[in-house]
């Protein structure tokens, strides 16, 4: 990648705030990948999102051909829905019993973890992976060193409908607000609801408000907030400000409130799989979690567009930042050195080529790109890699305590319960009492 991703700086940041992910060839492992392991008999344990078909498939036998070539070394995996799998997760950091390999979610969670000596320091033994995938490694980092192996790194924008949008009149993708709301008159006009959100999982509908907030402030406002937690600055306001207009001209799905994010046909993936309505907030995983949320496994298919999150008028952000972040592996501390070299291998040129062809997600190891099928996934490359910052995603950027305040005040805010103000100084509470 061109430049690392912005966000945590001082903290070492990017990550995971959501995805399930499709896929289906079988990779083979590499030289670059084996790692030497087999030596002595091992059980590594493995979590993972993908718990739909293909991609469920494919990590099974990625595991299946890495036993194959390093007899003694058994993978147990477990494939959960990612909601589900983040309260697991969690369960098990309390309780001491982790898994070998789990998703990382990186940012301030990811630096308490390193604080407490969690998690297992990468930066030896994985050094030529690390080296092959550059300034992708960089949100994983705390003070120079290396803690999660990123597999996928993307951005949030609207995927849609082109049939859909058809159907209604909109010949072009908003590129303003102003051309968004028009367009939302327009397929309400032709029956069609415009926007499915996830709110009754919350981080959908708080990507709303950091989406809205990137596009209100400058940069260097943004960065200083990582680090002074201070949110005082107006633009914080405008982007709730923004975000209460667009609640006001009723877009989303009826039942929104309660709806899940990615969990079967009635989530807001569900619904724009389905083409029960028109379009949907959602990082590079989309495409992925759709084919795994149809009978044809083919999710919209040809039917699947994209665009960035529309500007509006008066914004003091640049208009190519983009929301975004990645999905990583990372190991506990006592993580045995079999789990080490197994996830060298998950980042090694031919999983990453299968993860490409896939369209599971945007690839980290350079050397997959290319492999990117899916024509909306390939813009989103183009997008990640010319945007002016890519803004971690808020919640894990400002970790637990900050991040799960901003995400429960937003949803008030969805739920008519909380205004642009509210959303302010519950952040900035709980800002100050990490201080």
């Amino acid at each position: 990648m061109k430049k690392q991703i912005l966000g945590l700086v001082a903290a070492g940041a990017i990550a995971l705030s959501a995805c399930g992910t499709g896929g289906g060839t079988t990779p083979a492992p590499t030289d670059d990948a084996t790692g030497g392991g087999g030596k002595e008999n091992v059980t590594l344990t493995w979590w993972h999102n993908s718990n739909n078909e293909p991609g469920k498939g494919f990590y099974e036998q990625a595991a299946a051909a890495y036993e194959a070539d390093h007899p003694g070394v058994t993978i147990t995996i477990s494939a959960m829905q990612h909601e589900d799998m983040g309260t697991k997760l969690e369960a098990a950091w309390q309780s001491g019993d982790t898994p070998d390999i789990y998703m990382e979610r990186g940012g301030g969670e990811l630096a308490d973890k390193v604080k407490v000596g969690l998690v297992k320091d990468l930066t030896e033994n994985s050094a030529d992976t690390i080296a092959k995938l550059g300034g992708a490694v960089s949100g994983w980092q705390v003070d120079g060193k290396t803690y999660s192996l990123p597999f996928s790194l993307g951005v949030v924008g609207f995927w849609y409908n082109k049939d859909l949008f058809a159907q209604a009149g909109v010949t072009e993708a908003p590129a303003t607000w102003d051309d968004m709301y028009a367009a939302i008159d327009k397929l309400k006009a032709a029956g069609i609801e415009p926007i499915s959100v996830g709110a009754g999982d919350k981080w959908p509908a708080a990507h709303y408000w950091y989406y809205f907030a990137l596009r209100a402030c400058p940069g260097d406002v943004l960065d200083n907030a990582v680090t002074s937690l201070d949110f005082s600055d107006q633009c914080f306001l405008t982007a709730g400000e923004q975000l209460e207009k667009l609640i006001a001209a009723e877009p989303f799905n009826s039942g929104f409130l309660t709806t899940p994010a990615q969990s079967g046909p009635t989530s807001a993936s569900g619904l724009l799989a389905t083409g029960k309505v028109a379009m949907e907030l959602a990082g590079h995983w989309e495409p992925g979690v759709m084919q795994g949320l149809t009978e044809d496994g083919k999710g919209l298919g040809d039917a699947t567009g994209w665009f960035a999150f529309p500007s509006f008028e008066g914004q003091l952000g640049d208009p190519t930042s983009a929301l975004g972040g990645g999905d990583a592996w990372g190991l506990p501390a006592d993580a045995p050195d079999a789990a080490v070299e197994f996830v060298n291998y998950l980042l090694s040129d031919e999983v990453q080529k299968g993860f490409a062809e896939n369209d599971m997600g945007l690839p980290t190891n350079p050397s997959a790109s290319q492999y990117v099928s899916d024509p909306a996934l390939a813009t989103l490359l183009e997008v990640r890699d010319n945007a002016a910052r890519v803004q971690l995603y808020f919640d894990t950027a400002f970790g637990t305590s900050v991040g799960g305040a901003m995400n429960d005040a937003i949803a008030l805010m969805f739920a008519g319960k909380a205004s642009p103000q509210d959303i302010v100084a519950a952040t900035q509470a709980a800002a100050d009492a990490e201080k």
